[in-house]
């Protein structure tokens, strides 16, 4: 199947250029509306490869979010970090020729989206902390008091759509409970919150990350 590959920032491979399967868009990092709508606007029945880093990716599912093409738009990605926390996730190829093939000839997924009450998205690890506060994850108390950090993921085991990972530090190693949920809700000491490896641009005292109705199809099936 032919696919359109957007190639954001510096993300640069000499396999990745336009040929018979698929043709190459370079666009910014974290590209935004401009140039991520009017490639949707071309894509017809091709799938959408994003060549690029977690936070790359996530500004590419939140046009799809925002123009209503979640249903429809197939979205592979090849990571341009091997250290990726979405490939990590999803059990996608960090070799770069192995997630373009991939990406190119597999079988999309329905996998969760999880969104934010500020207007964003998660596809891969959000985390924050230290941390003094309360957090729900939907009516089970997962904090009360402090951590040395919080981490949340959609949810790869077929859950309710996010898992939460409370981290407590001790002298020797960690302690990680974690709680799967389709909502988690926290209030809290402002703290700096971290979504796919990009700060939030200033310290929250609220947060809340939800899945949302409609899933990403993320391409990761056999190929």
């Amino acid at each position: 199947m032919r696919g359109i590959v957007l190639a954001c920032g510096n993300s640069q491979s000499p396999m990745i250029t336009d040929g018979d399967r698929f043709e190459v868009r370079r666009v910014a990092e974290r590209p935004g509306k401009a140039e991520v709508d009017a490639v949707l606007a071309d894509s017809g029945d091709k799938r959408l490869v994003v060549h690029g880093t977690d936070a790359d990716l996530n500004a590419v599912v939140l046009r799809l979010l925002r123009t209503e093409r979640l249903a429809d738009v197939p979205i592979g990605f090849v990571p341009a970090d091997p250290r990726s926390e979405v490939a990590r996730l999803w059990g996608l190829p960090t070799d770069q020729g192995r997630a373009l093939d991939l990406a190119l000839s597999g079988d999309p997924d329905r996998v969760p989206l999880v969104r934010d009450d500020v207007g964003g998205v998660l596809v891969g690890l959000g985390s924050l902390g230290p941390v003094r506060g309360v957090g729900y994850g939907d009516d089970t108390v997962v904090l009360r008091g402090q951590a040395s950090r919080l981490e949340v993921t959609p949810d790869p085991e077929g859950g309710p759509g996010l898992v939460v990972h409370v981290i407590h530090k001790r002298l020797f190693g960690k302690k990680v409970t974690s709680t799967a949920a389709r909502a988690f809700q926290l209030g809290c000491l402002p703290v700096q919150v971290n979504l796919d490896g990009v700060a939030h641009p200033r310290p929250m005292g609220k947060w809340t990350w939800y899945r949302h109705t409609e899933d990403l199809r993320l391409i990761r099936g056999v190929q």
